[in-house]
């Protein structure tokens, strides 16, 4: 039977299972990856000898680069450098129709789709660093990176949902009145939503993020067959698991976490709570918890 070890950690709490240099400012490189025949871009910040790789998958709305790679005057914020900081090379996707990877012909993604394009992106990392990867996922990109994990487990190293907004019971169904993509502008109310708590982040870095998400992507990426998220089943996801989970984030729904959490079948896994953290803890004051929390699980797995 596994046993499930609850720690202690301030600033974060642990839920563990147990079983037995890039300098702010500097930009990402830009990487074409084909995928079915479509363009794919993928953000690489690298270090020397890195002790391992990780690739990072953005939300619902905004790209990579404003969600993983801020860059604010006189701020730390950006998580491809945090990981950096901590020996790691870091690539960050942007899906079909966001940031600067093209919508496909149809003008629509497809939970599916993305899945698959997540696996030609790890598979190509393969090719090139030779290692599994520690897939990240944000929001809805924690579902994306779930399901990809479910479908083609075969490059993954480990898989991290933070802001994993799913519901336990709830099923996702398609409107099926929206014919053609709707391609609504993006706004700025959107884009600052998700700092929800007082003092966590300063204006200059919300204008800043809010400034670089409408230049990214001004139109909204549009999504049809969401029924495919019902095929979520934790039980069928093989690889280590961390799960992140803002204190305050109204996405993340606690009973759903203890169920996913329970139903993971791989006993290396951890349930992360990050203290006085909202949906976007990744570019708030808990930003150094996450990161710490993200870093420790992979090496706690290679202990």
């Amino acid at each position: 039977m596994t046993q499930l070890r609850f720690l202690i950690l301030i600033p974060f709490l642990v839920f563990a299972c147990t079983a037995g240099a890039f300098a702010q400012g500097n930009y990402a490189s830009k990487h074409t990856v084909m995928s079915d025949g479509h363009p794919m871009v993928v953000w690489e910040k690298s270090v020397d000898n890195p002790k391992g790789i990780i690739l990072l998958h953005h939300g619902r709305t905004w790209s990579s680069l404003p969600d993983f790679d801020l860059q604010v005057e006189g701020e730390e914020l950006s998580l491809m450098d945090g990981f950096n900081d901590r020996g790691y090379s870091v690539w960050a996707m942007d899906a079909r129709g966001y940031g600067e990877t093209p919508r496909d012909e149809s003008g629509w993604n497809t939970p599916n789709k993305a899945a698959k394009d997540l696996s030609v992106v790890l598979e190509w990392l393969y090719e090139r660093t030779g290692e599994k990867v520690h897939v990240w996922g944000w929001s809805m990109g924690s579902m994306l990176s779930q399901l990809a994990a479910q479908q083609y487990p075969e490059r993954f190293a480990s898989l991290t949902l933070f802001g994993y907004p799913i519901r336990e019971g709830a099923q996702i169904m398609d409107d099926n009145n929206v014919v053609e993509p709707p391609r609504e502008a993006t706004t700025a109310e959107a884009a600052a939503s998700d700092f929800i708590v007082p003092g966590s982040i300063s204006q200059k870095a919300i204008d800043e993020y809010v400034r670089h998400s409408l230049q990214a992507d001004p139109v909204r990426a549009d999504w049809n067959q969401q029924h495919e998220y019902n095929q979520f089943d934790a039980t069928k996801v093989s690889m280590p698991v961390l799960l992140l989970q803002g204190e305050f984030d109204p996405l993340a729904d606690t009973a759903t976490h203890a169920k996913v959490f329970s139903e993971f079948p791989n006993a290396n896994k951890q349930w992360v709570v990050l203290k006085g953290g909202d949906h976007a803890a990744l570019l708030e004051k808990p930003r150094g918890q996450l990161i710490d929390a993200s870093i420790n699980f992979i090496e706690w797995l290679d202990k």
